[in-house]
């Protein structure tokens, strides 16, 4: 029989936790008859919740001191803090990564385990379809992002795919011994390689509680993505700035000709203060971005942990 480990990151999620060990715990009873497969091993992780959120998980853990375990932060480090802080508490053979709201269908797991034991993958995840409830202007946002990071990084990371996933100890081990400070884990996962397949679900709405993610945290995450997996920004810059000495080159050019064939200055004080303007337009922009990746190298040289354990069982 072997372990699996479930890590679940938790954010003001009180509601939502009773909800999800009630009903992946059925699912595990139907997966251990008649004959016992799995030993189900739950790490909880309270990404610094200002609510019931980890009265919830010790109650859990009073009642099944056993197989529930949680970790609670000193206060919010974002979700990858939580899921690395999850994944590097699990001891089993195999490890589900998985959200606590249940949009991520438990009853996909039988199934993903027979994928990971019988047909030998190291990583069984999961793409959603068209979320029930999601605004158009968030799906679009959210399939450009992935048209825009395909094109921009050597890393192919599966349209539409979710952390929800399942993973050898071999996978899980290989993503946690990856030191850095900033971390998408999306990325990491198809960094790593090894043979990896998909399912895809119908979405699933939300068993209790709302969303914490808004649309401008969502477009921050793929900011830090973009940067994380591509150097593309850079060479931008860089292509942005080349073009702009190129047609400064021309312009100087054409003043110079004109001098010297017609006479006198060119008229247009106002066109002049744009064009101004425009170029130093042009230079924050390259300095923004170049300020950005140098953000990501300060972050990295001050080592400093991930996250910061208040308190485990």
């Amino acid at each position: 029989m072997k372990k699996l480990s479930l890590v679940v990151p938790c954010y003001n999620e009180e509601e939502s936790i009773p909800l999800f060990y009630r009903t992946v715990s059925k699912v595990i009873d139907s997966m251990n008859t008649p004959t016992p497969t799995v030993e189900p091993e739950y790490i909880f992780v309270d990404d610094g919740s200002s609510d019931h959120t980890l009265k919830e998980m010790k109650e859990l853990h009073q009642n099944h001191p056993e197989t529930v375990h949680f970790r609670s932060f000193s206060r919010n480090f974002g979700k990858e803090s939580a899921l690395a802080a999850g994944l590097q508490a699990t001891t089993g053979e195999m490890v589900a990564v998985m959200d606590v709201d249940l949009q991520d269908p438990p009853e996909l797991l039988p199934q993903m385990v027979a994928l990971l034991e019988n047909d030998d993958y190291d990583c069984v995840g999961t793409i959603q379809k068209e979320r029930r409830g999601q605004s158009k202007l968030r799906a679009f946002l959210s399939s450009s992002f992935y048209r825009v990071i395909n094109k921009l990084s050597d890393v192919r990371i599966e349209p539409n795919a979710r952390d929800y996933r399942l993973m050898t100890r071999q996978f899980v081990d290989t993503v946690i011994s990856l030191p850095e400070f900033n971390r998408f884990s999306k990325g990491i996962f198809s960094w790593v390689g090894f043979k990896t397949t998909y399912l895809t679900y119908e979405s699933q709405p939300r068993a209790a509680g709302t969303t914490h993610w808004s649309l401008r945290q969502l477009f921050a995450y793929s900011i830090e993505g973009i940067i994380d997996f591509s150097n593309a920004p850079l060479r931008l810059a860089t292509w942005v700035g080349s073009i702009s000495f190129f047609l400064s080159i021309i312009g100087l050019l054409f003043v110079i000709i004109r001098a010297l064939t017609v006479g006198g200055a060119v008229a247009g004080w106002p066109s002049l203060v744009a064009i101004m303007l425009f170029i130093g337009g042009i230079q924050l922009f390259c300095l923004g971005i170049l300020g950005q990746y140098i953000n990501k190298i300060y972050l990295e040289t001050k080592h400093r942990p991930k996250y910061i354990i208040r308190e485990e069982k």
